[in-house]
């Protein structure tokens, strides 16, 4: 849902507001959106093989971020270490993809979202023990109680179309996407405009993806209109201008009060699988996803 994800930069940005109406409504949009897209991944599957899919999505939104750089005039002057650490976290960025696309393409987007956005609670285990000054107060591990009984229910419904491998890759995505967060908290790229990093992951994972595609099978399956949309909608609504948006909203507020809304994405992808899919979702997903997105709330708390 993860490029320079909120998580990874939350700590670092300072902003200076709280939470307004005008913000409340943005990060309402952006979590719509994020959401929206992990429905958009599993249609659009049906007509571009899942990595090939993904490694079609980082070029075409480097593009854009590209421009963005340039037009905005944002200094390239890394260090040698930035440069170093920025390849990892793309490289990083290209195996969080692999597992997610091919998780969506697996399993129902309810099972693989509530599993996904549990990636806080990898962070936060990592960052207690990794990162001087990131203990964890008595409220946070409340939140990542809960957030992992979530996931361990989740995983627990063998019901409808839940696939053990396809929730196995959506918890790896996960992991993939704690991992890029920590990588730009923790080492010199958390010096980096979030644009660079974002860059970053773009531009390696573009090529390692598409290189890796042909490994997974065909590149085009059943391709029609609406998937070319569906790519259309992850470059620019997601991958590129919607990051853009986010990171504008992280000058403006508070870390903390924008990173409290991290919840509404995986109510709303279970939401929407749920509408546009049809997906039958049992009573032990929804309480998993209750459990995950109470989680969210206690881990962002201040």
């Amino acid at each position: 849902m993860t490029l320079a994800r909120p998580w990874g930069v939350v700590r670092r940005m300072d902003a200076k507001r709280p939470i307004d109406a005008a913000g409340a409504a943005g990060l309402i949009v952006f979590s719509t959106t994020l959401a929206l897209n992990q429905v958009v991944v599993k249609l659009t599957n049906d007509g571009f093989a899942p990595v090939f899919q993904a490694g079609l999505r980082s070029v075409l939104a480097l593009g854009i971020i590209g421009g963005w750089i340039l037009w905005q005039r944002l200094s390239l002057d890394l260090t040698r270490s930035q440069v170093q650490w920025g390849v990892i976290s793309g490289v990083l960025f290209a195996a969080e993809f692999v597992f997610l696309f091919n998780a969506l393409d697996l399993t129902s987007v309810a099972r693989a979202s509530v599993i996904f956005y549990s990636m806080p609670v990898w962070l936060g285990i990592a960052a207690h023990i990794l990162l001087p000054g990131e203990r964890l107060s008595a409220g946070k591990i409340a939140g990542m109680a809960l957030a992992f009984g979530g996931v361990v229910l989740a995983l627990a419904e063998r019901g409808g179309d839940a696939s053990l491998l396809g929730d196995a890759l959506a918890l790896l995505a996960s992991f993939g996407w704690a991992a890029i967060a920590l990588t730009v908290r923790a080492t010199p790229l958390a010096s980096v405009r979030p644009e660079i990093q974002l860059g970053f992951q773009l531009a390696v994972s573009g090529p390692v993806l598409l290189v890796l595609a042909p490994a997974f099978g065909p590149l085009l399956r059943d391709l029609q209109p609406l998937h070319l949309w569906g790519l259309a909608f992850q470059v620019i609504c997601v991958a590129s201008l919607g990051f853009l948006f986010w990171f504008h909203l992280m000058k403006i507020y508070r870390a903390s009060g924008v990173a409290s809304f991290s919840f509404l994405s995986p109510v709303l992808a279970v939401i929407f699988g749920w509408l546009i899919l049809g997906e039958e979702i049992g009573v032990q997903v929804w309480g998993a996803l209750a459990l995950v997105a109470v989680g969210l709330i206690l881990i962002n708390r201040k």
